[in-house]
This record gives structure tokens, C-alpha cells and sequence, in this order.
């Protein structure tokens, strides 16, 4: 199932891999990241409909700059390698710069960086490996 090149039913899978994976690596770490807030975060539904939505913008994104890799090139290897390569060049550095100018702890920037990655490699895993 592809249009203009990318493929959709790869973009939705990685989408919800990455999902499942952020709330595994956030339940694994709540007590930490309750501590670094100072406070429990909230339960609320929306932040979830919200990550879930991020993640089909970043994974189709993702898909896109994939394509540009050419024929022959998108494969599993090079998904990881683009969503790590993706990761320490604009996700890591914009979240370091904000996290330091607001003061947050720095317990915070790891875990939400270390999700981060993890989203990125799963999401290049799998759309590498379906192709675009």
C-alpha cells in the first residue's frame, strides 16, 4: 500500500510500535520521573491521543526522508541508522537546549531523550524493513 512513495500501512505500524515502546519505557521508569518532577504526572487520556498522533507525524515524516535514500536503499539498516542519525541531530540537541534555558532536571532530559530514540530506531526499524 503505497502513495507518492511512502508506505502507509508501514508508517501506521511503525506509528503504533513506537507507541507501545514509549509506554513501556515510561511505566518501566515512572518512579524516576515522578521523582525528577517533584510530583506524580497527571493521568489524563489526552496526552496519550496526543503521543499517538506525534508518532504517525514523526513516522511518516520519518518515511519521507527515508524515500530520498533512493531505490534499493531503504532497508532496515538504514532506517536505524537514519533515525539514530535523526535523533542526536535535531531531537537530542533541541531537547538539550530547552531542557538547560528552562532549568528542568537533568533526570527529565534522559528519560524523555532515551524515549525519543527509542521511538526513532523502532520507527526507522520497521519502515526500513517494509520499505517506502
Amino acid at each position: 500500500m503505497t502513495f507518492a512513495g511512502i508506505n502507509y500501512l508501514a508508517i501506521v505500524i511503525a506509528a503504533v510500535l513506537a507507541w507501545f515502546a514509549s509506554a513501556v519505557w515510561y511505566m518501566s521508569l515512572g518512579k524516576h520521573y515522578a521523582a525528577a518532577l517533584g510530583e506524580p504526572p497527571e493521568r489524563a487520556v489526552a496526552p496519550y491521543l496526543y503521543a499517538f498522533v506525534v508518532d504517525i507525524i514523526i513516522a511518516w515524516m520519518l518515511g519521507g526522508v527515508l524515500g530520498h535514500l533512493g531505490a534499493g536503499q531503504v532497508t532496515l539498516r538504514n532506517g536505524v541508522i537514519s533515525g539514530a542519525f535523526l535523533w542526536f541531530g535535531f531531537v537530542l540537541t533541541t531537547m538539550t537546549v530547552n531542557y538547560a534555558f528552562s532549568g528542568r532536571d537533568r533526570r527529565l532530559l534522559l528519560i524523555d531523550a532515551g524515549n525519543w530514540l527509542i521511538v526513532l530506531l523502532v520507527m526507522g526499524a520497521v519502515i526500513g524493513f517494509f520499505g517506502v
